[in-house]
């Protein structure tokens, strides 16, 4: 009996926050049951072996039936709403991972919706014809190849009335390729097919050859134009691995620099002048190496070159890889990118080495990082694991950021009263392109808008989009109904996100011989406090445990102390706290203005007749009595200095916090 493998990847965001405890229903193509298994705490099942048919059909072009057993998935997540997948295709000893994109459910949704994905037979399988244009030699071209991450795919034709999606590079490559030809073939075969599918996809942008003639998006999925492309499908790990290896490189005449236009079809049942993509397979049987398939059906001059501008990504590949024993600042980067990841991603091992230097405790993180990621273990950071890296890190810190500017803006429960349309501006508008990138992050068919406060073509576009997926008409014009409809999607991301860290506490990684005791000297608390933020009954702790511990204040009570996160300037504390830079800057002794993540910062508190305070931004699940715990202070003392009459709070109010302790 011939068995393939499937693995779940249950996460949100950009895969910046894993969900575990997911329901995964595992069904054969009549919908019967076969397993029931749940996400990690990296949002992930175990490998679940899966019938399948012998692997040598997928390698014979002559077999027209189809050479794998196809499998549907129903995942459940509290909060979410649901995804009914059909017809994942299971190959002998390959493993598909399926990755699936979760949207919390709205604010008063009562019952989560179903979305529908259905993964059909690769493209290598079908019969019809490829797009056959020749090399384009449209005039308007940018000046440099650029990784665009993410690259926007249109979901059918290019006039047809259909979604855009966003997806980073790499992803869309993977899923292309997972769409387009089977991972059982060589590695040499599998190599050239990846280097055509990235070279086609990277031409269209070089030569902005749809938003050239107006469109909003770089690509289509629609093979009668471009390459296949199944929005929400599974990839395959062998597939998955190459990619991450190769994805910015691509292929290119020697001495030219526009990546050349790499059309291709499947050889069997079309036929062009391009690549053949069975023929591959044929020739890399007889020995040929990827680059040597490629010049088969290419001119005998075309190179692999690389290009390391990559859109999205914080910091380019050092270009040597980092291992044991390594030292130095491109260390202490993956070392920061990892302890910021394992916050969302717990079942990494915290890094007990010196600050720039590759010792066992990095080793040991970069492993299981790779291991959560399909990359392979060798716990060594090449390429692909830098890259990874700085995805994820980008990921995670962005959605603290969007938390934070959440409580910037005091975003509340009612919604602005202001119609909205092309050509407004002011405050309002912030608003609406903050909501706009919540929701972009959590529904990669929703564009995200700079915030700029004007309201323009990009932010029209965004707010069609947005208003296609809540199923209101998509005019671009934000009127009440899409304002509240904005404000529940708002509302039921804080429902199921966990919030960001507060001002006023930081996050501890328990280390070996630490004790509740020890910590709480070290940060001038007490053990009660720290025990009552973090829902402890006990005093055992484990080594990488993350705490949450109250920061000090001065014993006057004239500052409060602030662990700076990604995204934070002084201008922003300065406005969140009601202080301003330069009083920040004369307390910490700060000559400029640059500031590092995980920066303790004493932040001065503003007087009042009634003494100091500081200001805080109500969150979801907030009441006074876990405000008061907190803040080591009284019901009574906030409700006092805020004038207030009852106990009802409200997410985005803006409360003053008396800042003498008990």
């Amino acid at each position: 009996m011939a068995i393939g493998y499937l693995i779940i990847q249950a996460r949100t965001a950009h895969d910046a926050l894993p969900l575990s405890g997911v329901q995964i229903r595992i069904m054969d193509d009549q919908e019967q049951r076969i397993y029931d298994v749940t996400t990690d705490e990296s949002g992930e099942t175990e490998r679940i072996t899966l019938e399948t048919l012998d692997r040598s059909l997928s390698l014979n072009p002559d077999f027209s039936g189809t050479p794998f057993i196809s499998y549907n998935v129903l995942a459940l997540a509290d909060g979410f709403n649901s995804v009914h997948i059909t017809g994942i295709p299971i190959l002998e000893g390959e493993t598909a991972i399926q990755p699936i994109e979760f949207v919390p459910m709205r604010e008063m949704q009562r019952t989560p919706t179903v979305t529908e994905i259905q993964i059909g037979m690769p493209a290598v399988s079908m019969a019809g014809e490829r797009n056959q244009k020749g090399p384009v030699t449209d005039s308007r071209i940018l000046r440099q190849v650029v990784i665009p991450n993410p690259i926007t795919v249109h979901l059918g034709s290019p006039g047809a009335s259909a979604a855009n999606v966003q997806v980073s590079f790499p992803d869309y490559v993977k899923n292309v390729a997972s769409s387009e030809i089977y991972p059982t073939w060589p590695d040499a075969s599998l190599r050239a097919n990846i280097y055509a599918i990235i070279t086609f996809a990277l031409n269209r942008v070089y030569t902005e050859w749809y938003r050239s003639r107006g469109y909003s998006f770089d690509i289509t999925n629609n093979t009668a134009y471009d390459q296949y492309f199944v929005y929400g499908r599974n990839i395959y790990e062998s597939i998955s691995r190459i990619v991450d290896e190769i994805f910015n490189e691509f292929v290119r005449r020697q001495g030219q620099t526009a990546p050349y236009f790499t059309s291709f079809c499947n050889g069997t049942t079309s036929t062009c002048q391009g690549l053949s993509q069975w023929g591959t397979v044929s020739l890399a049987n007889q020995g040929l190496s990827p680059l040597q398939i490629l010049r088969s059906y290419y001119p005998k001059d075309v190179e692999i070159a690389e290009t390391n501008i990559i859109t999205g990504v914080l910091s380019s590949y050092p270009g040597t890889a980092l291992k044991l024993g390594s030292t130095g600042l491109d260390v202490q980067t993956i070392q920061t990118y990892l302890d910021r990841i394992r916050r969302n991603y717990p079942a990494i091992p915290p890094i007990t080495d010196e600050t720039g230097v590759f010792g066992e405790s990095t080793r040991a993180a970069v492993a299981r990082f790779q291991s959560i990621f399909s990359l392979p273990s060798d716990a060594i950071v090449g390429k692909a694991t830098w890259n990874k890296l700085s995805y994820l890190y980008t990921s995670v810190t962005r959605l603290a950021e969007l938390d934070s500017e959440g409580t910037s803006l005091g975003i509340g429960t009612v919604p602005p009263s202001s119609v909205l349309r092309l050509g407004s501006s002011g405050q309002d508008v912030i608003t609406l392109q903050y909501l706009l990138n919540v929701a972009s992050e959590f529904n990669s068919a929703i564009p995200a808008p700079i915030q700029d406060g004007n309201f323009g073509r990009e932010t029209q576009q965004a707010v069609a989009a947005f208003q296609s997926a809540a199923g209101l008409n998509p005019d671009g014009i934000v009127g009440p109904r899409t304002w509240q409809a904005l404000y529940d999607t708002y509302l039921g991301v804080s429902n199921v996100i966990p919030p960001g860290v507060d001002a006023g506490v930081t996050e501890y990684v328990v280390r070996s011989g630490d004790t509740l005791w020890l910590i709480a000297r070290r940060f001038n608390t007490t053990v009660d406090a720290i025990k009552r933020l973090n829902g402890l009954t006990g005093d055992n702790l484990s080594i990488g445990q993350v705490l949450r511990i109250p920061v000090a204040e001065s014993a006057d009570g004239s500052y409060f102390e602030y662990t700076v996160r990604s995204g934070d300037t002084l201008w922003l504390l300065a406005q969140r706290y009601n202080t301003t830079v330069d009083a920040i800057k004369n307390l910490n002794g700060l000559s400029g203005s640059n500031l590092s993540i995980g920066q303790i910062l004493r932040i001065p508190t503003t007087e009042s007749a009634g003494g100091s305070y500081f200001e805080y931004t109500v969150r979801s699940g907030d009441t006074l009595w876990l405000l008061a715990q907190r803040y080591g202070t009284t019901v009574g003392a906030i409700k006092s200095l805020n004038g207030l009459s009852s106990d009802i709070l409200n997410i985005g109010q803006i409360l003053r916090i008396p800042t003498n302790r008990l």
